[in-house]
C-alpha cells in the first residue's frame, strides 16, 4: 500500500532520503559507509548490491546474449540493450524541469538534478570531503589510496583518470595541439581548460562570494575562497600538525619545511620547484607568456606584479608610515622608509651628513668622491645613482606612460602627472564631458577654472 500512499517511513540519518522498506534503506547506507559485501571470486572486485555483482560475472563469462538489430552491439542484460537502443534514435524522454535539459536515461537526470539542488550525498570517510556522484567518489579515493590504474605505455607516466591518459598522449606524445589561447598562444589540456584561461585575459569573473563580494574565474576557486570566512583548515601536518585550508598547501609546507623536496623541474634550464604552481610561473621567464595586462599597454607575468603597477595610474598609496603618515605605493618602500625613524644612521667622514640607509649613504659618497658609474648607452651621460639613469632614458624613449583620465593627457614622469591632476578643480567631480564643456566657455588665453576628484576621494582647489 506504501506504493499508493507514498509513505516512505525508512529515512537515512546522513542525507535525509526515505525509502518504502528497510532492505533497501540498510543497501542506501553502505554508499555512506564505504561498505561492499559482495566480492567477485575471480579479480576481487566488490559491489554495493548483489544484482550488481551477477551482472559482472558476465564479464568472465563473455555472455552477451541481447543484440542490437541495427549496429550489432551485444549487451549482458536487456536493461542496458534498451539504454543503447535510444542512442540510435535520438530521443531524450527525461526532461529536466528546471533548465529543461534531456536525458537519455533516467540516472543521468537523478544525476543532474544534484546541480541545482546542490546534494553531495556521497562522503569520503577519509577526508570528509562530499561528492555528487559514486564515480566521483571513487576517482577521489585515488588520491587517498594512491592508485594510478591509467600508465602511459610510452613514458611510463600513471594517472588517475583515463582521460587525463588520453589527454597526455594527444598533447605530449603527438603533435595535436588543438586548444590554443588566440590571445597569448598558451596551449591548455582541454576545452574547459581554455574557456578558463581565456577569462584571464577578457577578465570575466562569473563567482561571487556571497559574504564579501569578491569575484572569482571558476567555481573551485570560489569554494577555496570560503574557507577564510569559515576558517575551516581540514588538512593537518602529521609531522606538526600544522593546519591548512588546502592539500596543495599542506604538501608544499611538508615539501619545503619537513622534507626540503623540489620535485618539479624546469626541462629548459634545470631549476626544481618545490609545486606544479610556481613551476607554471616559472616557465613564463622561458615562454614571454604575460597573461596580464593594463590598459597603457604594460603587461606582466604575475598578477600581483599588475595590482601594484596600477598604482602608477590610480595614485593609490595604501601603505602609511605610523610615524610621519607618509604613504606609499609599495610595501618595500614603506620599509626602506622605516628605517629612517628606526635604523642605524651611518655618517660621512667628509661632510659629516649621516644617513639611515645604507644605499643612500654609499650613494652619498660617489659626490664626494665623483664616481659616476651609471652611463647612457645613448648620449654618454654619466650618473651616480641607477634611478637617476632610469629617469634619463625617458627622454630618449617616446613612451608616455602616465595618462589622465579626465582629459587623456599623457606624461612621461609621474610627478608631471600628478601636478596636472590637481588643476581638475569645481565641476563635477571625475566628470570629462563637463570639464570640457567649462573649457569652450573660457575665452582664449584665460586659464580654465575647474574643479575635479583628487582621485582619492576629496576634492582640491587649484591654485
Amino acid at each position: 500500500m506504501r506504493i499508493h500512499t507514498g509513505e516512505r517511513p525508512y529515512t537515512c540519518n546522513q542525507c535525509g532520503k526515505s525509502y518504502i522498506r528497510s532492505k533497501t534503506l540498510r543497501d542506501h547506507m553502505r554508499i555512506h559507509t564505504g561498505e561492499r559485501p559482495y566480492t567477485c571470486n575471480q579479480c576481487g572486485k566488490s559491489f554495493i548490491h548483489k544484482v550488481t555483482l551477477n551482472l559482472h560475472m558476465r564479464i568472465h563469462s563473455r555472455e552477451n546474449h541481447f543484440i542490437c538489430h541495427q549496429c550489432g552491439k551485444s549487451f549482458k542484460d536487456i536493461t542496458r540493450l534498451n539504454r543503447h537502443v535510444i542512442i540510435h534514435s535520438g530521443e531524450k524522454p527525461f526532461k529536466c524541469h528546471q533548465c529543461g535539459k534531456g536525458f537519455q536515461i533516467s540516472n543521468n537526470l537523478k544525476a543532474h538534478m544534484r546541480c541545482h539542488t546542490e546534494e553531495k550525498p556521497f562522503k569520503c570517510h577519509q577526508c570528509g570531503k562530499c561528492l555528487k556522484h559514486e564515480t566521483s567518489l571513487n576517482y577521489h579515493m585515488r588520491l587517498h589510496t594512491g592508485e594510478r590504474p591509467f600508465t602511459c605505455p610510452q613514458c611510463g607516466k600513471s594517472f588517475i583518470l583515463e582521460g587525463q591518459l588520453s589527454r597526455h598522449m594527444r598533447y605530449i606524445h603527438t603533435d595535436e595541439k588543438p586548444f590554443v589561447c588566440h590571445y597569448c598562444g598558451r596551449i591548455c589540456e582541454s576545452k574547459s581548460n581554455l574557456k578558463i584561461h581565456i577569462q584571464i585575459h577578457t577578465g570575466e569573473k562569473p563567482f561571487s562570494c556571497p559574504q564579501c563580494g569578491k569575484s572569482f574565474i571558476h567555481k573551485g576557486l570560489l569554494n577555496y575562497h570560503m574557507k577564510l570566512h569559515t576558517g575551516e583548515k581540514p588538512f593537518s601536518c602529521h609531522l606538526c600538525g600544522m593546519g591548512f585550508r588546502y592539500k596543495g598547501l599542506l604538501n608544499g609546507h611538508i615539501r619545503s619545511v619537513h622534507t626540503n623536496e623540489k620535485p618539479f623541474t624546469c626541462h629548459h634550464c634545470g631549476r626544481i620547484c618545490e609545486s606544479k604552481s610556481k613551476l607554471q610561473i616559472h616557465m613564463r621567464i622561458h615562454t614571454g607568456e604575460r597573461p596580464f595586462s593594463c590598459p597603457c599597454g604594460k603587461s606582466f607575468a604575475l598578477k600581483g606584479n599588475l595590482t601594484a603597477h596600477m598604482r602608477l595610474h590610480t595614485g593609490d598609496r595604501p601603505y602609511m608610515c605610523v610615524q610621519c603618515e607618509k604613504s606609499f605605493a609599495y610595501l618595500r618602500q614603506l620599509k626602506s622608509h622605516l628605517q629612517t625613524h628606526f635604523g642605524e644612521k651611518s655618517q660621512c667622514s667628509e661632510c659629516g651628513k649621516r644617513f639611515a640607509k645604507m644605499s643612500n649613504f654609499k650613494n652619498h659618497q660617489r659626490i664626494h668622491s665623483g664616481l659616476r658609474p651609471f652611463n647612457c648607452n645613448q648620449c654618454n651621460k654619466t650618473f651616480i645613482m641607477p634611478s637617476h639613469l632610469e629617469i634619463h632614458l625617458k627622454i630618449h624613449a617616446d613612451k608616455r606612460p602616465y595618462v589622465c583620465s579626465l582629459c587623456r593627457k599623457s606624461f612621461k614622469w609621474l610627478c608631471n602627472f600628478r601636478s596636472h591632476r590637481r588643476f581638475h578643480v569645481r565641476g563635477k567631480p571625475n566628470s570629462r564631458a563637463s570639464y570640457l564643456k567649462r573649457k569652450k566657455q573660457i575665452p582664449t588665453g584665460e586659464k580654465p577654472d575647474i574643479v575635479t576628484s583628487d582621485f582619492r576621494g576629496g576634492h582640491v582647489m587649484a591654485p
